[in-house]
């Protein structure tokens, strides 16, 4: 598992296409799980379950757990099918959102944007 933040708040690093295919390439072959923290600017990568990444960020990182949204990439795929938003714990009915998918068109652009910043392509 790997914990990614914006190299210009957190000094840290991007992630690489090329880590991402390798991630890929040792758990499902062509997917990437990944958890984003919306408000923080964050995500966890690389885990067999969604939720093993989004107790990552809610105890090492201190999420909390209505900002956090899981979604799939797929590395090798184009810019339109890179992200894919689905996920068990993005069923949140106490937030409005009561499938596996990302219902608001507004966090899901949130997302595109922070995974955008963290990825370098």
């Amino acid at each position: 598992m790997k914990v990614v933040k914006d190299p210009e708040k957190n000094g840290a690093d991007k992630i690489s296409i090329l880590e991402l295919k390798e991630m890929a390439k040792r758990m499902y072959e062509n997917l990437v799980k990944a958890v984003v923290d919306i408000e923080k600017e964050i995500m966890a990568v690389d885990a067999e379950m969604h939720i093993d990444l989004e107790q990552v960020l809610i105890e090492k990182e201190n999420s909390e757990p209505k900002n956090l949204w899981g979604v799939n990439i797929w590395p090798a795929k184009s810019e339109d099918d890179f992200v894919e938003f689905d996920s068990m714990i993005n069923l949140k009915p106490g937030l409005g959102n009561r499938t596996r998918g990302i219902d608001s068109a507004e966090i899901r652009e949130k997302i595109l944007k922070i995974i955008n910043k963290l990825v370098q392509k």
